[in-house]
This record gives structure tokens, C-alpha cells and sequence, in this order.
């Protein structure tokens, strides 16, 4: 099953580009819902590596363990100025390990007056648990979508 998520933010696509490479930002975008800590040497680096494969866990509300999940970015462009964060990453332990499949894909381009068309889409399969799993999902990314579209004003 898919969700999607299409945003107008208040930013530059250069800005929203920027951010979605930003590892603090990811976390932002889940607090207080989900903490995420980092489960490699050093923590989180300033900018999302595409030569290593992230370690995380995470846990609802900093309290219930949900799992370890490996996050594990490319980063690519397509025809008419789109950029692409692609997580090629999947959950480890855990509530979401579970899925057959996770693919998750953040798209941004240019929209009209100087702002950004945000594009999210997560598709998972975890076969008779999928539905269940996707209702969970889906309201974590709506939440995730008011939060990009909040602190998307301040990236400018």
C-alpha cells in the first residue's frame, strides 16, 4: 500500500533540498511523536551520507520501543528540475520489521511564486499485517507533513 503526501511549502526548493538532507530535520519532523537516536559512532552527521548506511532507533514518545532501522539515502535528479531523496533503507527490529517491503521517496521542485512542491511517498507490504501497518504510517506522515510545512518557513 502507498501513502502520499504532495505539499506546497513555504521555501525555496533550494532550502526544502537542504533540509530534507538534514538528519536533524528528519528528527524534527517526527518529535515529539518518535524519537530517533543514532546507533552509529560519532551520531547523526550534519548531512545524510549516501556512501553509508545510517543506523537508528526509535521509539514513540521517547518511551515505547518501536525498532532499529537502517536509513540508507541516495540522492538523484530527474527531467524538469525534481530532486530526488530516495531511502532504499528498512526496519531492522521491531514493530516495522514486519514489512516486506519499504520504499520511500521525498521529491522537490520548483512551485509558483518561489515556493516548493513537496512530493512524499512511502510504499510498504507486510502481507496480512499491511493494512493495519499502513493506518499507523499514514497518520505519522500526516503529522510529518504539518511539521515540514511548519518549519518549512523558517528555512526560508
Amino acid at each position: 500500500m502507498n501513502i502520499f503526501l504532495r505539499l506546497e511549502l513555504d521555501c525555496s526548493p533550494d532550502a526544502a533540498w537542504s533540509a530534507l538532507g538534514n538528519p536533524a530535520v528528519f528528527r524534527s519532523v517526527l518529535r515529539p511523536l518518535m524519537r530517533v537516536r543514532s546507533l552509529d559512532e560519532g551520531g547523526f552527521p550534519s548531512r545524510w551520507d549516501e556512501t553509508k548506511v545510517h543506523h537508528v532507533s526509535m521509539s514513540l514518545f521517547g518511551v515505547l520501543p518501536m525498532g532499529k532501522q537502517s536509513i540508507d539515502i541516495s540522492y538523484t535528479q530527474r527531467p524538469g528540475g525534481v530532486r530526488m531523496v530516495i531511502d532504499q533503507g528498512e526496519p531492522l527490529s521491531g514493530l516495522l520489521s514486519f514489512t516486506k517491503t519499504w520504499d520511500h521517496r521525498m521529491a522537490v521542485s520548483a512551485s509558483a511564486g518561489g515556493k516548493t512542491l513537496y512530493r512524499d511517498r512511502l510504499s510498504v507490504r507486510a502481507g496480512i499485517l499491511t493494512l493495519p501497518l499502513w493506518l499507523g504510517l499514514w497518520a505519522l506522515w500526516q503529522y510529518r507533513g504539518a511539521k515540514l510545512s511548519k518549519l518549512a518557513k523558517k528555512w526560508g
